[in-house]
């Protein structure tokens, strides 16, 4: 791989870094949202709904630690 297509791949991974980041900071404000919400309101559609939510961007943050890991690999 040439030094361009490398630097172009360092911009892509550090793209994908800040996403990263910015997901894992709307994880952990719903994660509190959901923690703070009242006892009466576990089971609802509500905490369903919210609690699918952080499961599923827990799940993004893994495919982009897998996709950084492809991308390191490439430009070993």
């Amino acid at each position: 791989m040439n030094d361009r297509r490398r630097a172009s791949l360092r911009s892509a991974a550090e793209y994908l870094r800040r996403v990263q980041t910015m997901i894992a900071a709307a994880a952990s404000q719903e994660q509190d949202c959901l923690d703070n919400l009242p006892e009466s309101l576990e089971g609802t559609d509500r905490y369903e709904k919210m609690e699918s939510a952080v499961e599923n961007l827990e799940e993004a943050q893994e495919e982009l630690d897998s996709v950084l890991d492809h991308l390191q690999d490439a430009m070993a």
